[in-house]
């Protein structure tokens, strides 16, 4: 029986299967390996002999015509929206959509392309399949969740990610994201400002950028000789239709809130719809701030203050870190900052 060659695609298939192979092996990523063999000079020594070493063991041969063509048109960055079942967020919420834009425009502006895609968020190590199968060159993971711990588990395979988020403790990824601290205290000074002493707090504490947010809530408070109340905080999901029962409950059972701090703009004008059901005034009764200053929030009936997050600089920020990441730099964490922008629904004293 006459033996069958495999063909050109079969043989290039086999050379990514191994190329990922040895980047497992290794402990580093595709495009690492990809460098190593192609001996550049953003791969250490180190590396660059023991992926040598690997290939060897896996009979692996490098087609240098094949690489350069990989390398030239790999100008590809996967951004992950994970999808965390509790927040209920969709990626349709507007703050993904702008600063998914942001990214967009970053890279465009570079001549890079973008792949956009949704993981289960109890299950992050997903992401990393388009490092291993060569679709992407690195990644950009928009938002932590309560998976930290995922997230240092792909640093620690040294592959090139860069995630939106908070800066936490134990941290082995890079974080780029707002000052929520100072978001959250520059919301409650103000609402504080405005003689307001039963403000409520909007928001999912067990997320790493809401903790921080209320963290900068309660730093206010306490400045102003007052104590935290856990009866005026709601643990709110980010959808707002999932959302509104639960507002409605809540504020009806506390009609002694005067002011409304929310972790997220859908939410806050969320607020305002119920408040109005209740027959209550904003601002006049109550005062409503919101997070994130989405386009929509200047628009909206109150116009709404909120926290203003630099999304298109975050873009640039997230893009041009990972890029260092993958040229092999060392990269730290960012904290971009924010400012209040006020209007009707919470206006200026």
């Amino acid at each position: 029986m006459a033996r069958t060659e495999p063909t050109d695609k079969g043989r290039e298939q086999q050379r990514r299967l191994q190329m990922a192979d040895i980047a497992r092996l290794a402990g580093v990523s595709v495009s690492t390996v990809s460098r190593a063999l192609s001996g550049s000079s953003l791969v250490n020594e180190q590396t660059r002999q023991r992926v040598a070493e690997l290939a060897r063991s896996l009979n692996y041969a490098v087609n240098l015509g094949a690489q350069n063509l990989r390398l030239q048109k790999n100008r590809t960055v996967a951004v992950v929206v994970p999808y965390e079942a509790g927040s209920r967020q969709h990626i349709s919420d507007p703050f993904f959509l702008s600063i998914v834009g942001a990214i967009a425009d970053a890279l465009t502006d570079l001549g890079m392309d973008m792949l956009l895609s949704r993981v289960d968020a109890e299950h992050l190590g997903q992401a990393a399949q388009v490092l291993d199968s060569g679709k992407a060159s690195g990644l950009l993971v928009i938002g932590q969740w309560r998976h930290h711990d995922q997230l240092n588990a792909l640093a620690a395979r040294r592959l090139p990610v860069v995630v939106w988020g908070a800066q936490l403790p134990q941290q082995l990824y890079c974080s780029v994201g707002g000052d929520n601290r100072l978001g959250g205290r520059l919301a409650a000074q103000h609402l504080l400002q405005l003689g307001r002493r039963q403000i409520a707090f909007l928001g999912d504490a067990a997320l790493p950028e809401v903790l921080h947010r209320r963290d900068g809530y309660w730093e206010a408070l306490r400045e102003a000789g007052l104590q935290p109340a856990p009866e005026l905080e709601l643990a709110a999901p980010f959808e707002v239709s999932f959302a509104q029962q639960t507002l409605e409950r809540f504020l009806r059972q506390h009609p002694q809130i005067d002011a409304v701090l929310a972790c997220s703009d859908l939410l806050a004008l969320q607020a305002i719809q119920v408040l109005r059901s209740l027959g209550r005034r904003v601002p006049e009764d109550v005062a409503v701030t919101g997070y994130d200053d989405i386009p929509l929030a200047a628009y909206c009936d109150p116009p709404l203050s909120s926290v203003h997050q630099p999304v298109a600089e975050a873009g640039a920020v997230l893009v041009r870190t990972l890029l260092q990441l993958m040229d092999g730099h060392s990269v730290v964490p960012q904290t971009l900052p924010v400012h209040l922008v006020l209007r009707a629904s919470a206006p200026a004293g």
